[in-house]
């Protein structure tokens, strides 16, 4: 037999009766209206049979069309069908969230890291509130959260964050009574919440001076001289801001590997283990060296 019916073509007539004309069939498709009227022509060319005829101001299928349509999608499902039965297994896609304070640091070692360490996954990052990560992980549209505080008995600890105080280079502490003004994050915030800690501690009074809902507003706010900021950069410095030596060391945080109800406890292991060592300083006990 020397007449074919081609795939493209059949799969254009599919469209335009359930997109309801060639206008949409073409944009559902990304080709042009003219392309899907050749198609419908090399069908009706391979039939012998004409398969649309116009109706007012549109067009519908003729008797033969619809039986055409007919076959049309069991000969697409099974095309379909067959290529997938081909296809290579989809890798399974992880996908891990973070806070702010030393993504930019940390997920890129990490990423890096994983892609040798876990062959056969797929690895996608999210960077978010710590309450809303917490809350992703709940509801199971998040795999994995690295968190400061992680409201999980079973949440593995991996590793400390060295805690640095940030001003810019113009700011000095207030003088007398006057408390010292904290840039920090809008609450619930571990940072924050370490950073007064701390000044109450040594009998420094505090006043939260700016808050910010994202790790640029603090660095901005504290760039602008509204105060100074308890940071978790791992050793680095944020462009524009100096160090501070003259207030209290801060304790470290510790970091927590956090996984969704049900998730594969061998992957939730194995970035803990991944993690770790990536981390300028380590928790006297952690599950990842186990």
């Amino acid at each position: 037999m020397s007449k074919v019916l081609d795939i493209a073509p059949l799969r254009s007539l599919v469209a335009v009766a359930d997109c309801g004309g060639f206008q949409r069939a073409a944009t559902s498709l990304h080709l042009s209206q003219a392309g899907v009227s050749q198609h419908i022509r090399r069908l009706e060319a391979a039939t012998g049979r004409a398969l649309v005829e116009r109706h007012g101001r549109g067009s519908r299928f003729t008797a033969d069309g619809d039986r055409l349509l007919v076959q049309a999608r069991r000969i697409l499902d099974l095309h379909d069908d067959t290529l997938r039965s081909f296809a290579a297994p989809a890798e399974p896609t992880v996908t891990i969230g973070s806070t702010e304070h030393a993504a930019s640091q940390l997920l890129p070692a990490l990423a890096a890291a994983l892609e040798v360490s876990a062959p056969g996954h797929r690895f996608r990052f999210r960077i978010d509130r710590g309450t809303r990560l917490r809350e992703a992980l709940a509801a199971g549209t998040l795999d994995l959260a690295l968190l400061l505080h992680p409201g999980d008995p079973a949440a593995a600890p991996v590793g400390e964050l060295a805690l640095t105080w940030f001003s810019s280079p113009t700011w000095s502490p207030p003088t007398g009574p006057a408390p010292v003004p904290v840039v920090a994050f809008d609450e619930p915030c571990a940072l924050r919440s370490r950073a007064l800690e701390t000044l109450s501690d040594h009998a420094i009074a505090a006043v939260v001076g700016a808050e910010a809902t994202q790790l640029a507003g603090v660095q901005a706010g504290v760039g602008a001289g509204l105060g100074v900021a308890l940071m978790a950069t791992m050793g680095q410095t944020p462009q524009g801001l100096v160090p501070r030596t003259d207030l209290p060391e801060a304790a470290p945080l510790p970091l927590y590997v956090c996984a969704r109800p049900g998730f594969d406890e061998r992957v939730r292991r194995l970035t803990a283990k991944t993690v770790a060592p990536l981390l300028p300083r380590r928790l006297a006990t952690m599950e990842a060296a186990s």
